[in-house]
């Protein structure tokens, strides 16, 4: 029986639920703050869990940062005020499968509930997938579940933002995204705004007139026109200009665009898909990303999961990629040492799936054997070197004076205040960078950014 775990702080959100899930067929537990659910969740395995983000102590999105660090592949949802969505937005950011806004339609939450719990059935396959998805390698429970979510919002006209590491392969969700979507047989016209200089993506992206400009010999459409009645897809969306920015969303709000140099407005009827390796919010805190912009394009946030949370995927991307560059090079390479393939599983891939093919692409270039061995293989040493780096990043720290002070404090306010003092080292130590201070304290990303935050470290 799939086993459902409800956390609200709202005794009346507790049992309504329970009951409604109960007459679904489900066994539920209920726990009602995010302390105790991950007291829960330690002692018995759920299939899924429903927090609501808004709670007194520990938050749903402190509960979501503890489950994804421990329990990365049970699936989450979250529950938000309908005037929140930035709380939802974020949750996606962090690793929510899905959320649901109060007060909420019961056959919306029953239909979430149902996609997270579902399983892939007997007769899914590498090969279905492959056939389903092309280019997108994995049969993890985290790519499972976004090969789900791709089949959900591919039949809606809803914009999507992608978001995820560089070289986890968002523009190959995209493409699927469009695959399955009711204009599958209409253009994929993509992008990608880092690429073109700030001077000519007005003319890229609305297209322009004849003279509107010097080489301008004659009219030209752009994205929109090119992908009018199809997909356009905008990879790196983070870095368009302010001035971009506002156009982009005139064309988002009136469907409809202006070429450079032109007198008429031209309508255009465009799903828009983005993507951003970026946090757009912390852009939008430092003025560099429209607020409003976000939401038009983040109307279904769509979070492509590192390489280093779905390892169970790297044996099935080795093989893909060994049958790809041992065709390409014309080589026998057929397939990996046991000892090569233990040093990749151990290893976290800041470049995502993109570093992956290129260490087999360059091991199936060196080795003069059938075998691709662990000499062949050509590592990063970034990471190496901060592990090495951690064990100086952070002095011991004499948070009270004495025993009396110490106990007065209480374990939790201990631990908060060592924990507080341990960021600030890192992040003085890294010059402020999240990313590198994430590395020499040995933890995630997300939760770094999560306990910033919390903090108030700004």
């Amino acid at each position: 029986m799939t086993s459902i775990l409800i956390v609200d702080d709202e005794r009346s959100m507790r049992d309504f639920l329970k009951i409604l899930l109960v007459k679904e067929g489900y066994k539920v537990e209920t726990a009602p703050s995010g302390s105790k659910a991950l007291y829960c969740i330690e002692r018995q395995t759920f299939n899924l869990v429903i927090s609501d983000i808004r709670m007194d102590g520990m938050d749903g999105l402190e509960l979501l940062s503890n489950i994804k660090e421990k329990h990365p592949s049970l699936p989450v949802v979250m529950i938000t005020a309908f005037a929140a969505p930035d709380d939802a937005v974020f949750a996606m950011k962090m690793g929510a499968f899905d959320y649901v806004s109060k007060p909420f339609n019961v056959d919306e939450i029953k239909s979430v509930i149902s996609s997270a719990t579902s399983k892939p059935t007997e007769s899914t396959s590498a090969q279905d997938i492959s056939m389903e998805f092309p280019g997108i390698i994995g049969e993890s429970p985290e790519m499972i579940r976004i090969f789900e979510m791709i089949r959900r919002i591919a039949i809606t006209p809803a914009n999507v933002l992608i978001f995820g590491e560089s070289g986890t392969g968002k523009e190959l969700v995209a493409q699927a995204i469009h695959r399955h979507s009711k204009v599958a047989n209409k253009d994929f016209v993509p992008i990608t705004c880092s690429a073109i200089p700030e001077e000519l993506m007005e003319s890229e992206l609305f297209g322009h007139v004849k003279g509107a400009f010097t080489g301008a010999v004659g009219d030209k459409k752009g994205l929109f026109q090119q992908a009018d009645q199809g997909t356009a897809f905008l990879d790196e969306i983070g870095e368009l200009t302010p001035i971009i920015q506002t156009k982009l969303l005139r064309v988002l709000q009136e469907r409809e665009v202006k070429p450079v140099g032109g007198l008429q407005v031209e309508p255009v009827n465009v799903r828009i898909i983005a993507a951003t390796h970026k946090i757009l919010e912390e852009e939008i805190i430092a003025g560099r990303f429209r607020e409003d912009l976000f939401y038009r394009l983040a109307v279904v946030p769509l979070r492509v999961p590192p390489l280093r949370e779905r390892k169970g995927d790297v044996p099935l991307l080795v093989d893909h990629f060994l049958q790809k560059y041992s065709k390409l090079f014309a080589k026998d390479v057929q397939e990996i040492s046991s000892y090569a393939m233990e040093v990749l599983m151990k290893y976290d891939f800041p470049g995502n799936v993109r570093e992956l093919e290129n260490i087999i692409e360059r091991g199936v270039a060196l080795e003069s054997s059938t075998i691709i061995l662990p000499e062949s293989l050509t590592l990063s040493s970034f990471r190496t070197e901060n592990k090495a780096q951690a064990r100086e990043a952070t002095p011991p720290f004499q948070v009270a004076a004495n025993e009396e002070e110490l106990f007065a404090m209480g374990m939790d306010e201990l631990m908060a205040e060592t924990e507080k003092r341990c960021i600030i080292t890192a992040l003085k130590k890294t010059n402020n960078s999240k990313m590198r201070a994430a590395e020499l304290l040995q933890v995630s990303f997300r939760s770094l950014r999560y306990k910033i935050k919390k903090y108030g470290l700004g």
